[in-house]
């Protein structure tokens, strides 16, 4: 054990570690954040004639199972997009399963259903729209012209780019049917309530889920910019780049009315991070915000968590440095791992060549319990992680070359698997040390 720390404390600082994680996605609850924002707007469930009501995302049946005692009398329609891991029975209702990362036919599926409930509504009617992370995957309406493999190639290609979420985003609205206003321009005789658990930094409502009730976020001059800058643009499919060139692409939506939209986010990072934050006061005198979003490369990330770790170690006394967002991997090799996954092995691999020379333990995690392509929602390293990869496991270098992060946890027993949570608002970081 390094530096001669006793196991029994790693267990307890990896304990704290996870009933903290568990703790900040409990305060992004998506059917008490739902609830509570529709008791504060019972006026205007009251004065509609009819209720149209749409979900889509990771939280997608937690968030439709609060709205519906709100607005059971006068429901017209109920349409549920969800990923296959979060999909759950509610009653009276059919739930569509969509592809996540990826979307699938299941995700087109999803979003005729939901441009055909949107179209239905007349006015003095209520749309009432459940958004949730994962949306922009598991709602897929590709525009006219534009192939379901069409879109699957896009979003693999924007997934392992590197780009951030925001540039992500901007990309997709550019070739769908809903995305980018679209979805609340097809309903604009009708009062849109969306309410919104984001994943996306400063809760932007452009940028969740690819902002299907928000104006867009770019032109489709500023997307081929994009694409270009990532070295995208001439790896997109012919039908792609022919459309962004094309007269329908840039047909943006400056000009559109937004008048009878209005966005509500309920949950957010930011509000799972205050409540890690004062959970661990407790126990921690020292609690230090790293960021207000953690982005960049992964690398970056990792580089200035463990800075921040080393500088700290020196104080005395227990501590807990927090952060959450969503830093960028990008891929080159072929094995199997996710952002979560790959920067807890690279601050592993840091304090090797830079020690923190106290016991210490550190987290993290997507509160949607799934980190990339995988199973784990993340990992959770301590100061021994890799010379058990080393001994069990091979070279973690050679691992994280190849973007294989989840094999070189795996062989320490470092990963973190907390099953689908039902909520989805990016992740979490937390550092621990005694």
């Amino acid at each position: 054990m390094a530096f001669g720390w006793s196991a029994s404390a790693l267990i307890k600082l990896r304990a704290q570690a996870i009933e903290l994680f568990r703790e900040g996605i409990a305060a992004s609850d998506p059917g008490c954040a739902v609830a509570s924002a529709l008791n504060a707007r019972r006026e205007i469930i009251a004065a509609a004639r009819r209720v149209t009501l749409i979900a889509f995302g990771k939280a997608a049946c937690p968030m439709a199972r609060a709205a519906l005692p709100f607005v059971g009398d006068k429901i017209h329609t109920v349409c549920v997009v969800t990923n296959r891991e979060n999909l759950a029975e509610i009653d009276g209702v059919q739930v569509i399963a969509g592809g996540h990362p990826l979307p699938d036919e299941g995700s087109c599926r999803g979003a005729d259903a939901i441009e055909s409930a949107a179209r239905s509504t007349r006015p003095g009617d209520l749309l009432l729209v459940l958004i949730s992370g994962g949306g922009s995957a598991l709602v897929c309406a590709p525009a006219p012209g534009i192939a379901l493999a069409d879109k699957i190639a896009l979003n693999e290609a924007l997934i392992r780019s590197g780009a951030d979420i925001t540039a992500v985003n901007a990309i997709r609205q550019r070739f769908s049917r809903l995305k980018g206003g679209r979805l609340a321009q097809l309903a604009s005789d009708a009062k849109m309530l969306s309410l919104i658990l984001s994943d996306a930094p400063g809760d932007d409502v452009a940028t969740i889920a690819s902002g299907p009730t928000a104006k867009p976020l770019t032109t489709a001059a500023d997307a081929t910019a994009i694409l270009k800058r990532h070295d995208l643009f001439e790896k997109l499919p012919p039908t792609l780049r022919a459309y962004l060139d094309g007269s329908a692409a840039r047909m943006d939506l400056e000009a559109a009315s937004f008048d009878h939209v209005e966005n509500v986010v309920v949950g957010s990072n930011a509000i799972s991070l205050q409540r890690v934050m004062r959970s661990a006061g407790s126990d921690y005198p020292v609690v230090v915000k790293a960021d207000d979003w953690l982005s960049g490369d992964v690398s970056e990330a990792a580089e200035t968590l463990h800075r921040l770790a080393v500088s700290a170690a020196r104080q005395d006394g227990p501590l807990a440095i927090v952060s959450g967002g969503e830093p960028t991997v990008k891929v080159c090799g072929n094995g199997k791992g996710g952002r979560n996954q790959e920067l807890a092995l690279r601050f592993a691999l840091l304090n090797e060549r830079t020690s923190i020379r106290r016991p210490w333990v550190f987290l993290s995690g997507g509160t949607d319990g799934r980190d990339g392509p995988t199973d784990a929602a993340g990992g959770l390293v301590d100061a021994g992680s890799t010379e058990w990869m080393r001994r069990l496991g091979g070279s973690p270098e050679a691992r994280l070359n190849n973007n294989d992060s989840y094999h070189a946890l795996a062989s320490s027993g470092d990963l973190l698997i907390t099953g689908p949570t039902g909520t989805n608002v990016a992740d979490l970081q937390i550092l621990l040390m005694r």
